[in-house]
């Protein structure tokens, strides 16, 4: 029993001490962005998906509107919504209303591809709740005059006025700093948002209309979700996707207890999915000696955070039953784990506010920790999460 202790416990303390390594591995890189003074403007599709809500996409699309990067076309798949008045009359903006209820954001994608004006260069995808900085194409497109074909930015809480949304923007600063730009420097490829991200047209058609995509839509909400199944595609076919942290798209965080369970079950459900495409790009990694995917591969595979900690803490009590040094090195791990937390938020300035609902992460964990009993019935218990905060670009103080 003894070995099969040691055998898992050295599989957590790995886990908690590798964001620890590959931080203080990324201090040593720089990114190496050639930044033009003409650039080229390259041609984006901008997909928002709307769902039953088409109200919330009005200050996002306000927000795209006022785009320093001028060459770009708007596409709202408004999916089983009421028509809303954008008080604006633009040849950028096309509203698109499926004749029958889609309930599938791969499907809004599909439908807002079918209906383009004109071919673009890349497609940018986007959540109704978003707003975008008016540099974010900019930014996006001095990535795609670099050659990068796959370029993800960086998702920021648009509302910070309560503990529970606090707590969740803290996992959403620390994942882009561990998860996102320190792969990228390390010559790896980020993880993908879910939104805010922009991959050349042909490369996504080929992604959106593949196997994965085309048998997955069946399967409702059991279909593993669409951001997986694109750096998959990606990391297969050894593209590269890298992080545009200047480049902002605001997102909507979770004000209620209620919201984080609803939510993390479906994120749960979508992490244990995605474990054989995580091991097989490790695989793939050594078998071709593709760093990129090697390291993609681990970081993808590593355990959600109250995961990890609530199984460390169980090991280092369990350890004092075998060898109280067990428990010693594995309550080690988690003061390093704890402390490059606090770390990446250092590194990453986040608000004030942040760093004062700290106290409240313990309560977003426990909220969590219930998600996991709501995975069995996907279909059943996997909700639309609803966007309250009608917020506006010019609100923001990040502006």
């Amino acid at each position: 029993m003894e070995w099969i202790y040691v055998l898992i416990s050295t599989g957590i303390f790995f886990f908690l001490i590798f964001p620890f390594l590959t931080v203080l591995l990324s201090i040593f890189k720089k990114e190496t962005l050639k930044r033009t003074t003409k650039p080229k403007e390259f041609d984006f599709a901008c997909i928002i998906t709307a769902y039953k809500n088409s109200e919330i996409t009005k200050p996002l699309v306000a927000s795209l509107l006022k785009q320093q990067h001028n060459n770009f076309h708007i596409y709202v798949v408004a999916d089983a919504c009421e028509p809303v008045d954008y008080g604006v009359k633009s040849d950028r903006l096309t509203v698109l209303f499926p004749e029958k209820a889609l309930n599938l954001k791969a499907k809004s994608i599909i439908h807002g591809v079918a209906h383009f004006v004109r071919e673009p260069d890349y497609i940018v995808i986007l959540d109704a709740d978003n707003l975008a900085h008016p540099n974010f194409l900019s930014e996006i497109n001095q990535y795609a005059n670099n050659g990068y074909r796959s370029i993800q930015g960086q998702r920021t809480a648009k509302n910070l006025d309560t503990t529970i949304a606090c707590a969740d923007s803290t996992g959403e600063f620390y994942k882009n700093y561990i998860e996102r730009y320190v792969p990228y420097l390390l010559g790896s490829s980020s993880v993908i948002s879910g939104s805010g991200m922009a991959v050349e047209a042909e490369l996504y058609k080929a992604y959106l209309y593949g196997e994965d995509i085309q048998q997955g839509k069946h399967l409702w909400k059991k279909m593993l979700q669409e951001d997986k199944i694109l750096q998959n595609f990606l990391l297969r076919r050894a593209e590269k996707i890298v992080y545009a942290k200047d480049a902002i798209i605001y997102d909507e965080k979770v004000t209620e207890a209620k919201q984080v369970e609803t939510q993390r079950s479906r994120w749960l459900y979508s992490y244990f999915q995605n474990l054989p495409n995580s091991s097989g790009l490790i695989a793939s990694g050594i078998k071709n000696g593709n760093w990129n995917q090697f390291l993609f591969g681990v970081i993808t595979i590593v355990p959600p955070l109250f995961i990890l900690l609530f199984t460390a803490l169980v090991l280092a009590g369990i350890g004092l039953f075998f060898n109280p040094l067990y428990s010693a090195i594995m309550i080690a791990g988690l003061c390093i784990f704890a402390a490059t937390i606090l770390w990446t938020l250092r590194l990453s300035n986040v608000p004030p506010a942040i760093w004062k609902a700290i106290w409240g992460l313990p309560i977003f964990i426990f909220k969590q920790i219930t998600a996991l009993f709501k995975m069995s019935d996907p279909n059943k218990n996997f909700k639309h999460s609803e966007h309250t905060r009608t917020v506006k670009i010019d609100d923001l103080a990040e502006m």
